[in-house]
């Protein structure tokens, strides 16, 4: 698991840092205006994507949380002497799961992470290597670039 982790992170950082090809002044790869849109899309596809994952972490941060506040009801309830709900707390929500009451938050969070989450990155960095010399934004580039030639213009 560490060497997973260790990949992961070693991925994350490489996918934040700066790319040579991303500078502003570089010229915009000649691309036909489908493949412009195309990459944009993949771009954003991703975008929601991540967003989905924080989500996802919002969801299992609320989860561990209640489940926090279970605990301290089972403390309380056991101390004021109703042991039969404590040990319901206990026995029957304590333990379970937010999939098929097995499987928990972290777990969903974990395979979002290594299926869908991961291809997704691994079709937009093959779609910007392909079509863009890897270069990202450059519909973003494109457009910003256009918004400064009319400003410079009036």
């Amino acid at each position: 698991m560490a060497t997973e982790e260790t990949t992961s992170e070693t991925e994350t950082e490489t996918e934040s840092a700066p790319d040579p090809a991303d500078s502003e002044s570089e010229p915009a790869p000649d691309l036909v205006e489908a493949e412009r849109r195309a990459v944009h899309e993949v771009e954003l596809g991703l975008e929601w994507f991540q967003r989905a994952q924080g989500q996802l972490l919002a969801f299992h941060h609320a989860t561990g949380h209640g489940m926090d506040h279970l605990r301290e009801a089972e403390r309380l309830l056991r101390e004021s002497g109703r042991d039969d709900l404590a040990d319901n707390v206990r026995d029957e929500l304590l333990p379970h799961g937010v999939v098929d009451d097995d499987r928990w938050s972290y777990d969903v969070v974990e395979n979002y992470q290594r299926t869908l989450l991961a291809e997704a990155r691994g079709l937009e960095r093959r779609v910007r290597r392909e079509l863009t010399g890897g270069r990202r934004h450059v519909a973003e580039r494109r457009q910003e670039r256009a918004w400064k030639e009319r400003s410079d213009k009036r």
